[in-house]
């Protein structure tokens, strides 16, 4: 199992602060969106679904939110288990910024990963991130 290293260096390149706001933003629309519909039952019609009668790669979010929001995490994975999994990263990463935001060690991936991660453009890292996401489409669309 890999282990994150924890560097109390300089801080040169990422800012957990940058990082932060979008990540919020990010969690306060899901957590608003899963309890209007955990408590009305009202949700956000996914355009893709409307067009193709397919789920996207997060359809089911808001349903995972509210199953999360009543503690219910198997119902939460088996509407989303690749959202429920980048959301509990997210999760992660969000907390160990915000102790590093304030002052804790910064904690940074393996250096082999690191060093792999720093060969790629955003560019490519964005590719790989589509690939996914369709890959993942097609298969929780006909299976």
């Amino acid at each position: 199992m890999a282990h994150l290293e924890v560097d109390r260096g300089a801080r040169v390149g990422f800012r957990a602060t940058s990082a932060l706001r979008p990540l919020t933003g990010f969690f306060a629309l899901g957590l608003g969106l899963s309890a209007l519909y955990a408590t009305t039952g009202v949700g956000v019609s996914c355009p893709f679904r409307v067009v193709t009668g397919w789920d996207c790669p997060l359809c089911g979010g808001t349903r995972m939110g509210s199953a999360l929001l009543h503690g219910d995490v198997a119902a939460a994975f088996a509407f989303n288990p690749v959202a429920l999994v980048g959301i509990a990263v997210l999760g992660v990463l969000g907390v160990l910024w915000v102790v590093e935001a304030l002052g804790g060690p910064v904690v940074r991936p393996p250096a082999g990963l690191r060093t792999r991660l720093v060969r790629t453009t955003q560019r490519q890292r964005l590719a790989a991130f589509f690939v996914v996401a369709i890959v993942y489409t097609v298969l929780r669309n006909l299976l």
